[in-house]
Formats: C-alpha cells, structure tokens, sequence
C-alpha cells in the first residue's frame, strides 16, 4: 500500500535516488549525516574565528579612540591653561609704551626737580627737613603731636618742608612733634 507519505515508493524518481542508481551502490545513511554535521561545526568554528577577529579589531580601534581622546582633552586642557596664563598679554603689550613714557616723564620730572633745586641753592634757598631735629618754633610749624620712642619735642615726621633764604624762613616746616609717653 501507497501512503502519500511514503516517497520510497512513489512513481517518480527523487535527485538523490538518480545520484544513488548513476553512481552504483547506495550511500549509508549515518555517513551522509554525519559530512552535514562537518561542514556545519567547520563552518560555525569560521564564522567564531572571524568574530573574534573583528572583536579584537573593535577593541583595537575602541583603544585608539579612547586615547586620541585622551590626546585631544590633554591638548584641550593645556590650550585653557595657556589661555589663562597669557590672557593678559595683549593688554600688557598695549601698555608697555605708556609705562615707557612714564619713565621718561619721571626722569624728566626729576631732572628739571634737580634743576630747579640747584637754581634755588644758587640763589641761598635751601630746603628745611628737620626730620630728628629738636622742635623750633621759628622753623617749624606743629600740625600734630604723637607718643613717640624719640625724646620729647623732636621732629617725628615732615608733612611738608619749609624752606629759607640764610635765615630768614620763608615757609615753616609742617611737622608733627613727639610727646613723651
């Protein structure tokens, strides 16, 4: 009897029972199983080696990323901080002739100063700075009194300085005076 299940016995003839009357003799059946199960463990030990290798590659280049980052935010960092250190630069640089020209004001000043006083000894004037000196009411004017190291009635700071022409004062001094403590 013919179960339509049963393919042995059908009428027409399958592609592998054409190979099995070209070729002679019939194949065993657990050999031809077991070339499938070969092939398949071959092929799966393959497609794991090629994982692996692009696992290793992922993490190779996983590792060159991470550090060229790193390169990048230690360059970044060291930019800031040479930001910071040289901020002021341009500014500095847009006062260097001004503190040029101060300089060369201040030694102006001072030698026309110089000038001025060698004129002004010329003519007898001289400065009076009686810084240290004992109180004299003809030379010095007393704006303040203060507790002082010094003896009583010596000149303890100039406010002002006086000057004179021979004896004859023509400003006082404003100085402060020291008191006994």
């Amino acid at each position: 009897m013919n179960t339509p299940h049963d393919d042995s016995l059908s009428q027409n003839p399958t592609a592998t029972d054409e190979t099995a009357t070209q070729t002679g003799p019939k194949v065993n059946l657990p050999e031809a199983n077991a070339a499938p199960q070969t092939v398949e463990a071959n092929e799966k030990d393959a497609l794991l080696a090629e994982a692996r290798a692009q696992a290793t590659s992922l993490q190779e280049e996983v590792l060159r990323a991470t550090a060229e980052a790193e390169k990048v935010r230690r360059r970044a960092q060291d930019d800031v901080r040479k930001a910071y250190a040289y901020a002021i630069e341009d500014f500095v640089q847009n006062l260097l002739p001004v503190v040029d020209s101060l300089e060369h004001l201040r030694e102006g000043v001072e030698l026309t100063s110089r000038q001025l006083t060698g004129a002004l000894e010329k003519s007898r004037m001289v400065e009076i700075n009686p810084v240290g000196e004992k109180f004299d009411l003809r030379r010095h004017q007393a704006t303040a009194t203060v507790p002082a190291e010094q003896d009583a009635d010596t000149v303890v700071s100039v406010l002002q300085k006086g000057y004179a022409i021979g004896e004859r004062v023509l400003r006082s001094a404003a100085v402060t005076v020291a008191v006994s403590k």
